[in-house]
């Protein structure tokens, strides 16, 4: 077998690019100065961001590091069930275009900084404000500790490359350790700015790592047409496969199915698609990025580029595929027995030295944006709609609240990781939108109308909980968590779904009912306002 391409020089590009990557976080605090005293200008970059950073920092969120470990690992060693982060991604930010640009001009109008803000003026509840609260902040912690799942191949190939052999935990938390430390502490001191301009330079940096080994690589076998040829017919007769486990000395074929070859699987794969969309921008980081906006209209033109993101997204996926030309990547692989190698080694034993440098620092850092991002929306929904809720804060300590809320959240996420199966992670970012995707109707469609009635959407949010909590154990037999999918007699389908269809009939039975006992929605005073100022 060769050895990966991974010396000095690739550890020094690394070491290089990431403090260039510490420099310009801690150099967001002066970018754009205001007064990060305040909430809206820590959290919120002062609402100043235009289309172009706009784009990149909700870019950010998309390409990370779970992209590129969790989804073409899943992609290898499942097949192409997998590719439904795809087509998921376009119809989330469809939905992104529906709903945003709205849900901004009510936050620009009253100050909100969280959905929770915007939930607790719509319905009148602060009970229902807290809940949606407390959802988003639970849907995150997954989805943070994804990131930093996807940051340990980084430095498990980078250690294997040095010294020809795996780090122990030792090495990979200390490690972890120090990158949040310096995470936490611009964070602290830049809030959105520094994960803006962090942001656009990991973008940079991803979009190299993308487009050069995928051309490379699919050039040399001749084109991706080639490649899917070679590999469409099994993992038994196809002569790539074939070689490259010869190579690895493998006595047995690595099991993968490329072809979706039920109704079971059709159903889950437009389920996944579907229910993931619908929970992107209920998370409360693509919320938070959309509201650093500065108008609706950069807004949406920001929203409306993101599309680009997905043919990265799909490249990214079907290094799954071309893993199978390169006989040392798929050798180390197979006697790893860890999938969440399969970028790290692709690039690795494909491209030069300095490259592979560039490359898993795009990676590595790929998870510490994200997380520096999904922190801040947790510390804004903690202390403005959990703490806020009970204690009155200055706005001096409104902001400082949110910073230590921030720096703890990261560190629990760090401490919650190490229970996660790398190959398996994508199954964490789904049950968190299990949980997510309850809030639709209280913020995607509160933003629309204002006929529903508290009390019935607060019994439809339990009930989706509820029944989205229970599908998932249902399906994994009250054990382990290894799927989200629950069985139909339409197929499998995400348990999101299900759920959601359990939560609006409460909603919207409930609300029938009280409204045929008297209920009326009260008048809509902020839209009239809204429509006033338009006109």
């Amino acid at each position: 077998m060769t050895s990966p391409h991974i010396d000095e020089v690739t550890l020094g590009v690394f070491i290089a690019l990431f403090a260039v990557f510490t420099f310009l976080g801690f150099y967001g605090a002066k970018w754009r100065k205001g007064d990060l005293n305040k909430l809206g200008e820590w959290a919120l970059a002062g609402r100043r961001l235009g289309f172009f950073f706009v784009w990149f920092l909700m870019g950010a969120d998309l390409f990370t590091a779970y992209t590129f470990i969790a989804v073409p690992s899943a992609y290898l060693t499942t097949g192409t069930l997998y590719f439904f982060a795809v087509p998921y991604v376009a119809w989330g930010f469809a939905v992104a275009l529906l709903t945003m640009p709205k849900l901004y001009q009510y936050a620009k109008k009253r100050g909100f900084v969280t959905a929770s803000d915007f939930v607790k003026e719509r319905f009148g509840s602060r009970t229902l404000s807290i809940l949606v609260a407390l959802t988003g902040a639970v849907a995150e912690l997954p989805y943070i500790a994804l990131q930093i799942v996807g940051m340990e191949p980084v430095l498990e190939m980078l250690f294997i490359g040095l010294t020809g052999k795996s780090p122990s935990d030792i090495i990979v938390e200390l490690s972890l350790l120090i990158s949040f430390i310096v995470l936490a502490a611009f964070t602290f001191a830049s809030g959105l700015r520094g994960a803006v301009l962090t942001g656009v330079f990991k973008d940079i940096l991803i979009w190299i790592s993308v487009i050069i080994p995928v051309v490379y690589i699919a050039v040399t076998l001749g084109g991706f047409s080639s490649a899917i040829h070679d590999t469409a017919s099994g993992p038994i007769t196809s002569s790539m496969i074939n070689h490259a486990l010869s190579a690895a000395h493998a006595d047995k074929p690595i099991p993968y199915n490329y072809l979706i070859s039920s109704k079971d699987l059709i159903a889950a794969y437009f389920s996944l698609a579907i229910g993931s969309a619908f929970a992107l921008y209920l998370y409360p980081h693509a919320i938070n990025g959309s509201m650093s906006a500065e108008d609706p209209k950069k807004l949406k033109i920001g929203t409306a580029l993101l599309p680009i993101y997905g043919i990265g997204l799909a490249l990214i996926t079907l290094f799954g595929l071309l893993i199978y030309a390169v006989p040392g990547a798929i050798s180390l692989i197979y006697t790893s027995k860890d999938g969440a190698l399969t970028v790290p080694a692709l690039i690795s034993y494909t491209m030069p030295d300095w490259f592979v440098g560039i490359a898993l620092l795009g990676i590595f850092i790929g998870g510490l944006v994200p997380a520096s991002v999904m922190a801040i929306a947790v510390a804004n929904l903690f202390t403005r709609n959990v703490i806020g809720e009970f204690k009155q804060l200055s706005p001096s300590s409104e902001a400082r609240v949110a910073k230590w809320i921030s720096t703890l959240f990261k560190f629990l996420a760090l401490g919650f990781v190490f229970t996660v199966p790398a190959t398996y992670a994508i199954q964490l970012q789904l049950l968190g939108g299990i949980f997510i995707t309850q809030t639709l109707p209280s913020v995607f469609l509160g933003l629309f109308t204002n006929k529903l009635e508290k009390n019935s959407t607060i019994a439809g949010w339990a009930g989706g909980i509820i029944s989205g909590l229970m599908l998932v154990l249902y399906a994994n037999h009250f054990k382990s968590l290894s799927t989200s999918l629950f069985a139909t007699p339409f197929g499998l389908i995400y348990a999101a779904l299900i759920a959601l269809g359990i939560n609006l009939a409460i909603t919207l039975v409930g609300t029938a009912l009280a409204t045929a006992m008297g209920w009326r929605p009260k008048e809509d005073q902020l839209e009239k306002e809204i429509e006033t100022e338009t006109k």
